[in-house]
């Protein structure tokens, strides 16, 4: 079985872009040390400031499922949660080729 890569976007609300790195950074520390994380790597969008990406590399569903009702997932979901400008992106990928 193959690893489950997933890109999430995340959008900020202008003037809310420290908030949110601030919540992502505490969230990349905590999740890299998840069973199961085979990666987890943040990033922001150099054309759209403002715009985090997430980059994750998971063993399985199961491990991603158990991320996201991880205390320290919720912790920050609910910090930024408010400074979003939109909808987070969550975008499970598979391999074409």
């Amino acid at each position: 079985m193959s690893n489950l890569h997933v890109v999430a976007t995340i959008p900020a609300k202008p003037g809310s872009e420290d908030t949110v790195r601030t919540a992502l950074t505490t969230l990349v520390d905590a999740s890299r040390r998840e069973d199961g994380c085979v990666s987890y790597d943040l990033y922001e969008s150099t054309s759209t400031p403002g715009t985090f990406v997430v980059v994750e590399v998971w063993t399985d569903q199961h491990a991603l499922d158990a991320h996201m009702k991880m205390p320290h997932f919720q912790e920050a979901a609910s910090t930024f949660g408010a400074h979003l400008a939109g909808a987070p992106g969550i975008h499970p990928l598979r391999p074409i080729a």
